[in-house]
């Protein structure tokens, strides 16, 4: 892109100051050539003009001091200087010197100043002048052939390597600019890289082959929970590892036994005073010149680190959910078993008494329920935990209460018990899972009619302040002890009272009731006495519909 004369010059400073330095130097040299010649110490068959050698000698070494001490700024300012340079040294050979050597040597740093500045084309403008000045220096002696021809030649050479040094300076200028767009690409790229490992949601974390960081990004810091800068500190002083058994694990020692990609997932961090479990991935990182078995040659290292705490935690909990439930269906699949093949057996004898065969009915009837319980809570848990029907839909409380004492009613009323409903008119809608809430409720109404011997079960609802609505259900059975109360909710937990023992139950319903209520939204309250009751509420927000 071409500038304007008034732009501000952007040379190397460098360059720039060593022009201005043979900008002081170069006049001085030829000045005291001139005086060499008017003294007659060098012979020369020209003649001086003194007060022109006066005039130029004061105005070439002001202009060099003035040069030196104040740079030129702008193209036009450096445009004026040169001019004045290349009128002083027309001058200087027309009425001077003439074309002799040690003015044609000279003459490359005004060609180098010229190109420096204004590029090709200064250089070529320079390089014109000289060739005039010859021209005209030889036309005014065409008398002396043997100066024509020294002459000749002087400016022949002092061409040539103008052109030359323009053509080396314009191949390293070429050079420059191509070195000067390789690193901003390669700036760039880093640049790129580097916004990419910093948008990463795991750690990441560059060292060089000594294992000293050289780059991390900003989730290495939150994994670590610092704000200190790690560049320069080892890898092994930042991350201290002990493995599953508490055996410390040294990167850098792992760090030279890689081949190539490692991944553990077997080994713990303290970090701010907490265990946490870590995913590590680590690579030797080769330079392009080394190959892949030789191990001196690696650049250093990447290490990828990602908290798997809770995945491992989940993972153990499904273990051992596995393992429990396993357990749970054992036996009542055992019971069943051997009441059926009890019951096959007796049934090909006749003195068995009809008695006997419907006990064992009964018992591998009551097992089969029990196992029909337990996979509907499971079922029930797995939808919960996928998030299968978890959509939210208008739900007609009204319809819905009313639903739940049909249904539950006739079971009550079966087990000697009343069953009461207490809601207030227009509950309105809630907007939520109709199969989690309505599968919250069932659990509650269930375990209520189960652990009441005698007495009521009481389906509540009521509307509270600020559109909401409190669902609950009470009754007067068994009750909790305050020890039972903190462990209600873990799965396949139930109590010792015998009186819990007596009622089949899968120690599942609420277990899942808090998953239902996690998935809702919402808290679920408890209040019980032993011998005097329990009643289980939460409040839900009615929907925008009906308020």
């Amino acid at each position: 892109m071409k500038q304007g004369m008034g732009v501000t010059l952007h040379i190397n400073v460098h360059t720039e100051r060593t022009i201005r330095l043979a900008g002081l130097a170069v006049p001085i040299i030829l000045v005291l050539y001139g005086w060499l010649l008017r003294s007659d110490i060098i012979e020369t068959n020209r003649v001086v003009n003194v007060p022109l050698l006066y005039a130029i000698s004061a105005l070439w070494i002001g202009l060099g001091l003035y040069n030196w001490l104040i740079p030129a700024r702008t193209r036009v300012n450096a445009a004026a200087r040169l001019f004045v340079y290349h009128a002083l040294a027309v001058a200087y050979v027309l009425f001077i010197s003439g074309l002799a050597m040690p003015f044609t040597a000279c003459a490359v740093v005004l060609f180098l100043a010229s190109y420096t500045y204004f590029g090709r084309d200064g250089l070529n403008l320079s390089i014109l002048v000289l060739f005039v000045t010859m021209l005209g220096d030889m036309m005014m002696h065409m008398d002396d052939t043997q100066y024509m021809i020294q002459s000749g030649l002087f400016s022949l050479g002092s061409l040539v390597v103008g052109f030359v040094c323009g053509t080396v300076v314009a191949s390293q200028e070429v050079d420059r600019l191509e070195l000067a767009r390789n690193q901003a690409e390669k700036i760039l790229q880093r640049d790129r890289i580097l916004t990419i490992v910093n948008n990463l949601a795991d750690a990441v974390i560059s060292t060089d082959k000594d294992g000293v960081i050289r780059v991390y990004n900003a989730a290495c810091l939150n994994l670590l929970d610092t704000n200190r800068d790690l560049n320069g500190l080892h890898i092994d002083k930042i991350l201290r590892l002990t493995d599953d058994d508490n055996k410390t694990f040294k990167l850098l020692p792992n760090f030279a036994l890689a081949r190539g990609v490692v991944t553990r997932e077997d080994l713990r961090a303290t970090i701010s005073g907490e265990t946490i479990r870590l995913s590590l991935i680590y690579s030797p990182i080769r330079g392009n010149d080394s190959s892949s078995n030789q191990e001196t040659h690696n650049d250093g290292f990447v290490i990828i680190l990602r908290d798997i705490t809770k995945q491992k935690s989940l993972e153990e909990e499904r273990d051992e959910f596995i393992s429990v439930v396993s357990h749970e269906l054992r036996t009542p699949i055992t019971v069943a078993e051997g009441s059926l093949s009890n019951l096959e057996f007796m049934m090909s004898r006749t003195e068995v008494p009809k008695q006997t065969l419907e006990e064992n009915i009964k018992l591998s009837h009551e097992q089969v329920l029990f196992l029909a319980r337990m996979v509907n809570d499971l079922s029930t848990l797995s939808r919960a935990e996928r998030g299968v029907a978890d959509a939210a839909e208008e739900i007609s409380m009204d319809e819905l209460v009313q639903d739940l004492y049909k249904e539950y009613a006739p079971q009550a009323e079966a087990k000697g018990l009343r069953f009461n409903l207490d809601t207030d008119a227009q509950l309105g809608n809630v907007s939520a899972s109709r199969l989690y809430l309505k599968e919250l409720l069932q659990n509650f109404i269930t375990n209520a009619i189960k652990y009441t011997k005698e007495g009521e079960v009481t389906l509540i609802a009521k509307k509270l302040e600020g559109h909401k609505l409190q669902l609950a259900v009470k009754d007067t059975g068994i009750g909790i002890s305050k020890s039972d109360q903190a462990h209600i909710f873990e799965k396949f937990w139930r109590s010792e009272d015998y009186r819990t023992r007596e009622t089949g139950g899968t120690g599942l319903g609420l277990y899942v009731v808090r998953k239902l209520a996690k998935k809702l939204g919402i808290d679920i309250e408890m209040s019980s006495r032993l011998n005097h009751g329990s009643t289980f509420k939460f409040t839900i927000a009615t929907s925008k519909k009906t308020r």
